[in-house]
């Protein structure tokens, strides 16, 4: 009887549809390959947070279900990519000693200096630390070195990001994936699994930012020698140029959705008198062209010249040769590319997942980029435990006080199986999260 296969799957929780993308791992190669996308209409979700859970759950079963029919193989576990509309981006320096005459840097020294950059952040009691990414190590005062590990020196020094979150938004997405009969093997930011679903490696060493349009929030992750500098996320998506449409145009929702999607955002737009009709209520409502694409560059305004460039500002990145990358639902408005390009006087493309051309036609566009960058996460972790290291909340005590659990190179390999190595404990941790939040309320 042949082996089931080896699955990864990535379950990506999005305010205007709920994501599975499936991909079966060579473990010769350390490779994978997505096999099956299936999806569904998101319910519950609003602004990128759970708000109703029985909803919620509903969603992910069928988009389950969906992706099951696909690939004719049952799924048990998942890596969940979400929002977290509240989280906190939070940068740390740490030092230490290797000794008075120079030597090669061990795996226990790594542990020690990531502790003590860790030692400097104050978690406040009902949050917690989500990811903590090593953005630049330094030996001997030589920066710019992507992994010390055997290199040789006295003096090694390293700069963290952490990413903070909410403990109950935690607990409320466990919960949700939990109750639709999965087990969660990881979890992961939205802004971090969209980047590394479309990005190319040159891109991303050169220094680029990546905005993720989505329904309901728009995620911004800056990249600059390889490593993310900034993960955020801001809550405001394209629901709200559709709610803007609705309100200033007095239309329904469904149709200012479609409005918004039937034009372009074209320099000649914003001059064109060409009328539009849209039937609401019975009754036929006529407008320009320009009306409507100056509502929504309106809203894309206030995003992008303010709360965009201002993420850009707190990244510390000062030059980004890679320009801008738009994915997400929200970047396939026509024009769109052109129009932030004009906005804030720097190149942006549109991009959709690197692995396109190996993801089922029709589900292999912008808004499936986070879905396939979850893959590229799970596997980047496998490859390099010190890459993007989990925060070890199953250790007794708050929430709050967890630190980075990491483990030897040599465990990648052995974390590969149907059920990942890691599911038990993070059980473990979402019943500490579970403990927390109850004592919180």
């Amino acid at each position: 009887m042949k082996d089931e296969p080896d699955l990864l799957v990535g379950l990506d929780l999005g305010t205007t549809k709920i994501a599975v993308v499936v991909a079966e791992l060579d473990s010769r190669s350390g490779e994978a390959q997505i096999i099956g996308v299936g999806e569904a209409p998101s319910m519950g979700i609003r602004k990128g947070m759970i708000v109703n859970l029985d909803q919620a759950t509903r969603a992910i079963q069928a988009a389950v279900e969906d992706a099951e029919s696909m690939v004719g193989l049952g799924i048990e576990d998942v890596t969940v990519a979400f929002s977290g509309a509240e989280s906190a981006s939070v940068r740390t320096r740490g030092m230490i000693s290797l000794g008075r005459s120079a030597r090669q840097v061990m795996i226990e020294d790594v542990d020690r200096i990531i502790e003590a950059a860790q030692s400097e952040i104050a978690v406040p009691v009902n949050r917690c630390i989500l990811h903590t990414i090593p953005v630049e190590y330094t030996l001997d005062g030589h920066p710019g070195i992507d992994d010390p590990l055997d290199m040789t020196g006295v003096r090694l020094e390293v700069e963290l990001q952490s990413i903070i979150v909410p403990s109950a938004v935690i607990q409320n997405v466990v919960n949700c994936v939990s109750k639709a009969g999965l087990d969660v093997s990881g979890l992961v930011m939205k802004p971090l699994a969209s980047s590394l679903g479309c990005l190319s490696s040159e891109e991303a060493m050169a220094g680029v930012a990546v905005v993720d349009l989505g329904g309901g929030t728009t995620g911004v992750s800056v990249f600059s020698e390889g490593r993310p500098r900034r993960l955020s996320v801001i809550p405001v998506g394209g629901d709200h140029i559709t709610n803007d449409l609705a309100c200033v145009l007095r239309i329904p929702i469904s149709r200012a959705d479609a409005l918004k999607k039937s034009v372009s955002l074209s320099p000649d737009s914003f001059g064109q008198n060409e009328k539009i009709e849209v039937e609401s209520l019975g009754k036929i409502l006529s407008f320009s062209t320009r009306e409507v694409v100056e509502v929504i560059a309106c809203r894309l305004d206030e995003l992008f010249s303010s709360l965009v460039e201002n993420e850009l500002k707190e990244s510390g990145v000062s030059m980004l040769p890679g320009g801008i990358v738009l994915t997400g639902g929200v970047s396939r408005l026509a024009g769109l590319d052109a129009y932030v390009s004009r906005l804030l006087d720097m190149p942006v493309r549109v991009a959709g997942p690197i692995d396109a051309g190996r993801m089922p036609p029709g589900m292999n566009s912008e808004e499936y980029a986070s879905g396939a960058g979850i893959i590229r996460y799970v596997l980047e972790k496998e490859r390099n435990p010190y890459r993007y290291i989990e925060s070890d909340l199953s250790l007794d005590g708050p929430v709050s006080g967890g630190r980075a659990k990491r483990t030897g190179r040599g465990a990648a390999s052995a974390a590969n199986g149907k059920k990942r190595a890691g599911n038990g404990a993070l059980k473990a941790v979402m019943e500490n999260i579970r403990k927390s939040v109850k004592d919180l309320f």
